[in-house]
Order: structure tokens, then sequence, then C-alpha cells
């Protein structure tokens, strides 16, 4: 806290008491007043003062009350708006309003000690506090509750006033990158008439502030620096940060046909690049610009991920190394929700990355939508002030004041690991792209903007002042860009197809695009008993030395119970994946709310210590020279944590990488990470990613929220083998899926939709056979059937097995085949070709799933198998997943079971209908006599 904030609360009166009280017996009063009190004293010695110390006292109280009240509210009365008036505030920091007056103002006050001036007059005082705090440059920072941080931040601030003196040579620089960014404008505002760009026009001062948080970084240790931003000023970041060569971005203006491996592509700037960027001081810093979707906001959780991901495992946990940078428009940071979610995440410890630097491009209005009308906080940048982070604002025409501030910003962040904000005030030249016409919506402002000059010409005329730079050397250094823009513009002539780079090449060395042919057959990714058992071991050990809750040693207990009876449960068979995959030197991460645990108490993978807050992993203790595992309880966020885990699973191929939702059906919440990215990266951009998402799914009478992962919405963005998904019923089979999504050449999403009430169903388990032969089956056909009897084939996937097996079991049901759709997509055609001719006797083939008809496979299922005359049973078509009521809930899955299992109504008398009587006549002939759907039911077709 602010040393001097108790002046606020203090009569003076009251201090004065304190004063007497003092002389009498000086420890007798705090510290803090111990220390003013001293130096109070010696001004009396040393000064002539009034001769009433009283009236001193209240003075000098009185100007540190001014200080205090410029550092906390000096950023309410700046100059930071380049193009409006700033709102008027309430009280003002006039001397009247601190019980000053004019009289005082040639007063010498120790007061000026607090500010590192010495002992100054009230009107020195107030003049350095209003260059400080209510020039260019506005800050917020009281509310930080740290005192060595509000240390530091006074003393960097009022000692150089927050004004700049950069040398000639530093000018020059700056004014050069300042005529690169609206030089680059410029010539493509009239090159390309007409066509989208989102310009940087009115807030180019970004690019050398961009250059001088790289320079800074790389002095104070950083190597890499991870970028996310918006469409609005991309591609002069990309040509002018990254050097991405001017010729292929205007190649990108007129380019009709992609360059091989890209498929459908995006729009210009969109587009991701990482390039070696060599610094003023000759040092190398990797600079990557994430690739993003036009959901403002989408990209921050990304990048936070990859930063992580490369601080964890390239640069051996040290966050200085890695630098994430988050550039947002004034409307997205204060309307999307996101924002609030990466901010949260800042100092979790399985999301923590040392702290990230946002800047804001305030343009002062989103779309057409004023300011006032987009936000209710007084900032655009407040919801930094939930992690109490420093928030800067600073004036977009004071080029200077950016770059001081941004190396400011960037040393507080490597000295204290945490965020910080700039707020950069100033305007979008043209509407939200080239083509809106501003003046329908905001005809003051931009009558404003029009005669407005740009960054660089304001600077200009500053230098030429100075005499830093001469007209001549302006005009010629602006002559110079613009001829070699004009020759990079006749080089893109020459480029035949749009080349869109490889997003983090370097960390994707050795992988490979999938080819369809990959996904006929699943590698072998069994391992030997021997393993199996000493990894069991491992997994199943309690440290003598500590304590556990009874009930863990009885879980734990179980699962030796299950390895000595040969069936392991799901729990088991999924930590034998991470263990097998962390002892082959394979990191495993995985997070999510209860993820530790797990939501339904079955995972466990980090076990409390009694009477303590300390856990111990198993997982971590499998090997000596094993790879790490780390399991995290997120905090309750589903779009900030799931986009997290695509970007450290971006940033590292050779890991898995697991987001577990708490139930399935809340993943959509994130439904804008799975459109934009998990979907969809990789025809856009070339992006691989082997996330996996585990959904836990399954209809048990829990009610709409807790039943569905929407397996229809991800099997209708299912195409060209973006990405698996997959709905197991053995733990063998997980175990498999788990492992195969590292044995291949190539990286595709994995979604897998996960059991409840299967991890405890005596049935779904695995022999240790299981987990040593083999690999992940995609179909899993029926064993317990006499192959020329079968005369119906059912279809399904997922727990609704189960309960279909329970019939059948039930029934001795041995003409009816039971076969496991495990994986839908990408299809297994040559699966599925060899089950349907195996089963030639076949009358009736059935897709049978729990969820509504409109809902769960069908559809797709249906699109795959167009030829086989399949007929659905499932729950009528709805709106909402699932019936609120347990027992409507029983009523509706016996429906489906009993369609399955049709009751005999022919002279046989048999168990159950088995298409004898009808053997050879058509479906519909099959259909019809046996009324197998014409009935009205109440909940299933």
């Amino acid at each position: 806290m602010d040393k001097f904030s108790f002046l606020g609360n203090s009569e003076i009166g009251s201090i004065d008491e304190l004063y007497q009280q003092y002389k009498q017996d000086p420890d007798s009063v705090d510290a803090s007043y111990q220390k003013f009190f001293q130096g109070f004293d010696f001004a009396i010695e040393n000064y002539k003062q009034p001769t009433s110390s009283s009236g001193l006292v209240d003075k000098e109280f009185l100007v540190l009350n001014l200080i205090h009240g410029y550092r906390q509210r000096g950023h309410l009365f700046t100059q930071t708006n380049p193009v409006r008036s700033r709102r008027k505030y309430y009280p003002t920091l006039d001397i009247e309003n601190f019980e000053l007056s004019e009289k005082d103002m040639d007063t010498v006050f120790q007061a000026g000690n607090e500010l590192g001036i010495g002992a100054a007059s009230l009107k020195d005082i107030i003049g350095h506090l209003q260059q400080t705090y209510c020039q260019s440059v506005a800050v917020e920072y009281l509310y930080i509750r740290h005192p060595e941080i509000l240390s530091w931040m006074k003393s960097r601030m009022e000692s150089v006033r927050n004004t700049p003196s950069f040398t000639a040579d530093k000018k020059r620089l700056i004014f050069n990158q300042l005529n690169t960014a609206v030089g680059f404008e410029s010539f493509i505002h009239k090159k390309f008439v007409g066509q989208k760009r989102f310009s940087l026009e009115g807030s180019e001062a970004l690019i050398p502030g961009l250059h001088a948080l790289i320079d800074k970084g790389a002095e104070l240790g950083a190597e890499e620096v991870v970028i996310g931003m918006a469409h609005r000023g991309r591609l002069n970041v990309l040509t002018n940060i990254l050097h991405k060569p001017y010729k292929n971005v205007f190649k990108e203006f007129v380019g009709d046909e992609y360059e091989e491996g890209i498929s459908l592509g995006d729009v210009k700037y969109h587009l991701g690049y990482c390039s070696d960027v060599e610094t003023s001081n000759g040092k190398k810093v990797r600079v990557n610009l994430t690739p993003n979707p036009s959901h403002l906001e989408t990209v921050a959780p990304i990048i936070e991920g990859i930063s992580r991901s490369k601080i964890d495992h390239k640069y051996n946990h040290d966050y200085d190394k890695v630098v994430p940078i988050v550039i947002h428009g004034d409307a997205a940071i204060a309307g999307q929700g996101v924002a609030y979610e990466v901010v949260q995440m800042a100092q979790l410890p399985g999301y923590k990355t040392g702290g990230t630097i946002h800047i804001v491009i305030n343009n002062q209005v989103g779309f057409t939508t004023n300011y006032l009308e987009g936000r209710s906080s007084t900032y655009c940048t407040d919801v930094g002030k939930v992690t109490r982070s420093p928030v800067f604002h600073v004036n977009g025409d004071d080029v200077e004041a950016l770059v001081y501030t941004i190396e400011l910003a960037m040393e507080y962040r490597q000295r204290f690991n945490s965020d910080v904000f700039i707020d950069l005030l100033s305007y979008r030249k043209y509407g939200h792209n080239e083509g809106d016409e501003p003046r329908f919506t905001q005809p003051i402002l931009y009558k404003e903007i029009a005669r407005h000059k740009n960054p660089r010409d304001i600077y200009k005329l500053k230098l030429e002042a100075e005499r830093v730079v001469s007209k001549e050397d302006a005009k010629q250094v602006e002559e110079r860009f613009n001829q070699l823009l004009e020759e990079e513009l006749d080089a893109s002539k020459k480029i035949d197809k749009v080349v869109i780079q490889r997003f983090l090449d370097d960390d994707w060395t050795g992988y490979r695009y999938s080819e369809p042919e990959d996904f006929v057959r699943s590698p072998d990714t069994s391992v030997k008993r021997e393993q199996i058992l000493t990894l069991l071991d491992r997994i199943n050990y309690l440290p003598e030395d500590k304590q556990f809750f009874k009930k863990l040693h009885k879980i734990v207990n179980d699962r030796k119970t299950m390895v000595n009876e040969d069936r392991l449960d799901w729990a088991l068979g999924e930590q034998l994946a991470y263990a097998s995959l962390v002892a082959e030197g394979h990191p495993v991460r995985l997070s999510g709310q209860d993820a530790e645990r797990g939501t339904f108490a079955h995972r466990h993978a980090a076990l409390t210590i009694e009477d303590t807050d300390q856990r111990y992993r198993p997982l971590q203790h499998i090997a000596l020279e094993q790879a790490p595992f780390e399991v995290y309880n997120s905090l309750l966020s589903e779009y900030g944590v799931m986009g997290f885990e695509y970007g450290y699973s971006l940033a590292k191929p050779e890991a898995l990488t697991i987001w577990e939702a708490q139930f399935g059906d809340f993943y959509n919440v994130a439904q804008v990470i799975v459109d934009q990215y998990i979907s969809s990266a990789e025809e856009k951009w070339g992006l691989m990613n082997g996330l996996v998402l585990l959904l836990p799914h399954g209809f048990e009478g829990q009610g709409p929220e807790h039943s569905s992962a929407r397996v229809e919405r991800f099997l209708s963005l299912a195409a060209r083998n973006n990405m698996q998904v997959v709905n197991c019923t053995t733990p063998a089979n997980f175990f498999h899926v788990l492992r195969r999504q590292l044995k291949r050449e190539f990286r595709i999403p994995l979604v897998v939709f996960t059991p409840k009430s299967l991890l405890r169903h005596p049935k779904c388990v695995s022999s240790l056979t299981d987990f040593e032969q083999g690999g992940f089956k995609e179909v899993i056909d029926d064993d317990k059937v006499d192959v020329a009897d079968v005369k119906r084939v059912v279809f399904c996937t997922g727990k609704i097995y189960y309960d279909l097996l329970a019939r059948k079991e039930e029934l001795d049901a041995r003409d009816v085949a039971l076969v496991r759709m495990e994986q839908m997509h990408p299809f297994p055609h040559e699966q599925v070709e060899a089950i349907l001719k195996k089963y030639s006797n076949a009358l009736l083939h059935l897709w049978v799933q729990e969820e509504p008809e409109n809902m769960g496979a069908w559809n797709y299922i249906r699109s795959k198998m167009p030829n086989v005359g399949i007929v659905p049973v499932a729950r009528i078509a709805s709106g909402s997943p699932a019936t609120g009521l347990n027992g409507l809930h029983l009523i509706g899955q016996n429906e489906i079971i009993n369609k399955v299992f049709k009751g005999c109504h022919c002279e046989r008398q048999l168990k159950y209908c088995g298409l004898q009587c009808v053997e050879g006549k058509s479906r519909t002939e099959i259909l019809k006599q046996h009324k197998y759907f014409e009935e009205k039911p109440r909940f299933s077709i």
C-alpha cells in the first residue's frame, strides 16, 4: 500500500496530537509517523518556518494529500486523447480542494522529499506532479497491494516525470519506424483501393512501440515473444515487425490460389507468422504472431497456452524467456467475457505465464458504437484492475511517450512477472473497414479526424523543431521507403500462388499432414505385460511416510484387487495410458474443472495428504527418467481454458495435452474454440494440433444439461479427416486411443465422449491382454453370435451398448449382433463394410442411440451408410436433449431397448422377435408386418 495512504483518512488535529505525543515518546507512535516527524524536526532546525509548528504540520500534510491525490486520480485529468476532449471528473486536483491556496505556492515544503525532489515550493511540486501524472502518460496503480511494487513504480516514474529523454539517434530510429508504419498504410490505400485491410492509420505509434518492446525484452533476457492480436493493424505488424515480405502481402490482395497443403486458407488479416527479429543491439528474438479468427479476443487464451508450453518445455520454467503480448481493441477488451477469463488465469499455477503485456488499440469506437455505449466502466482496461495490474493510458500522437511507457512496462513485467496494461488512445482514420462510412454514426469525431495530422507528421514537426532531422532528410526517408514498396509490388506480380507460412514451423519439424490411408487402420499401441505391471505398481503406490484419507487407501486397494483379478476399470485404463506415455518420454498435461479428482470421483490423480494442502501425484513418480505429468484443476471457465490448452498443445506436439469438461454439456461455452480452431485451423492456416477433449456424455436421467456433449455438433463439423470423434466402450480402447494420439507422424484433434455410469459398470472392464495386444479398434464386433443366424445387426456407440447387452444376455439372443462404432470420424468404411459382409443373412440394420433423432450421430451415420437402408431407433426429435425426470428417462430408455428386442407376435411365441417367420422378405414388409416403428410411442421413434 501507499506509505502515505493513511493521510486521506486522518484528521489534521489528530495528527497534531500525534506529533505532541511523539515529542514526549517517539516510540509511542507508528514507525511511519516517526520517520515523518523526524524529517519535520529536521526541517524546523534547518529552515526558517512559521512559528506555529501546528500550522506547519497542517500544511505539510495537506501537500502530502495533494501528492496522493495526483497519484491516485491524476489519470482523470490528462492530455491523453488526441481527437476528443476528456470527460470532466470531480473533484478536480485544484489546490483549493486540498485546503491550499495561491498564497502557499512559493512556500517550501518538505513534502517534496516524497517525490524525490527534496524540499520544494508548492509551485514546483505541482509542476512535477502535473508533468508526471497529467500529460501524455497517465497511470493507475495505487490499488496495488505490494509495497515493493508501489515503491518501484513511484521511483521509476517520478524520477523522470514520466517524460522520455531519448538520444537523437534513438529519435531518428523511432521516426524511421513510424515512417514505415504510416507509409505502408498509405501505399496500400492507393494501390488497392477499397479493399479491406483494417488499417492501423491513427494508431501507427504501435509499430515503434513494438520495436521498443522487443528491444527492451531482449535486453532483459527475453528470447521469444508470442503475440495475439485482432485484424486492425495486423498487416502492418506482419510486415514491419515480423518482416513478412511486403510482396507476399501484396500478392494476398490479388491471389486466387494457395500453395500446396492449404485447402481453403483465410483472409490476409487473419494469418500468422514467425520470424527471428534482430534487435537494435544485435540480439535475436523469436517473434510469433498467432493466426486468429474474426472472433475478437479468442486468440488471447491461445497465445497464453503457447507461451506457457514454451516456458515449461523449451525454457525450463523460466518466465523471463517468453513474453506474451495481447493487442486488444477497446470495444473487445471491455465487452468480450473471455478477456476476463484470461486475466483471471494470470497468477494461477497451471496457467501463469509470467505476465502478459496487454496493449489496447483504443479507437474510441466499436464498429459504429460510441465508447460511452460500449461499456459501463470508466476505461476499457478496467478489467486489469481485477488482478491489480498497473494500467497506463498514453496519447497515440505522442510516439515517444508510448515508447517510454512500453519500455517501462517491459521492465515491470520482467521484474515482477505479472500483467501490465497499456491503453493507446488513438483513432481509426476510416470506418470499421476501408469501405465503411463512419460519418453515418460518428460525424463530429470524424470531422476532427479528417483534419488531424498523422502521428508521423506530428513527430516530424517535433524533430524538425529540435533539429534532430531536417525537412530534406525526412522527405528522403519517406521517398526511399515508398520506392521499396513499389519494387515489392512489382515482385509480387511474379508470385504464382499465395504462400501461408507454417506457424511454429521449428516446433513441428518431423511431422507431416495426414493422408486418407492413415485412418484405415490404427497403429500398434500395445505395451508389454511386464511394463504394464510395473506401471500399475507405481500408480497404486502410496508412500508410507505420508498420511492419506482412509477412503483413498480403500480406492488404491480396490485397484490392486482389480489388477490381481485381471479386470481393469476405466480409471486404471486411463492412468495406465498416461503412465506409459510419460515413461516413454512424452509429457502429459491434463486440465479442467475438478480434473485432479475427476467430476465423478474416479480419477484421483492427485491425492491430498491428510491435514495438509499438499498433494501426492503417483503419475509424477513412475520412473527416474520420466517425462513430466501435470494435472490442474482449472478456474470455472470453458472458453478460456480450452483455448489455453489448444495453444499449449500447438507449441508441444510430442506432448499429450488434454482438456476435460466437468460435464460434456458445458463444452459449448467454448464453441468458438471448437469452430474456429479445433475443426478448421488446418484448412485455414495449415495448423496441426493434437489437443484431446474429454467430454462426459450419456443419458442417465440427470436432465438436459447433464446428458449430452452434443455429438451432432462435432459430427456436423467433421470433414476431410479434420478431427477424430470417438466414443469408447472399454478401458483398453480408451487406453489405445490416447496412446495413438502420439504414435503417428501427424497430429489432429481428438474428441472423446467419455462415460459417467460406465466408470463403475461391472462389465466396463478390460483384461491385461487387451492392453498388451494390438491398438485402437475403430469398430468392435459382437463375439457372442451365431454368424449365419444373425438377422438383425444393431450399430450403436457408447453407453447404450451396455443397456442393449443386458437385454441381449437376458434373452440369449445370439441372432442379434451388437456392433459398437467406437470411432465415428474419420468414418471406418472398411471395418463397417467387413461387418456388413460378414452378416450377409441380416434382414434388418438398425442404428440405436439414446439421443433424440435430430441429435447424436444418426444423421451423420445415415450419410455414411447411404446404401444400407439403416433404420434409426432414437428418442423423438426435440429442442432439448433430455427430460428432467428420471422416471420419464427410464420409460424412454426402455422404449428404445424394447424396439430392438421386440416381442414376438406370431405363432412361434418366442421370447423376442427373431424375424424367422418373414425370412427372405423385403425390409419394408418386415417393418410393416412386425410394426417395428408404426405404433405411437411416447418417447422414441
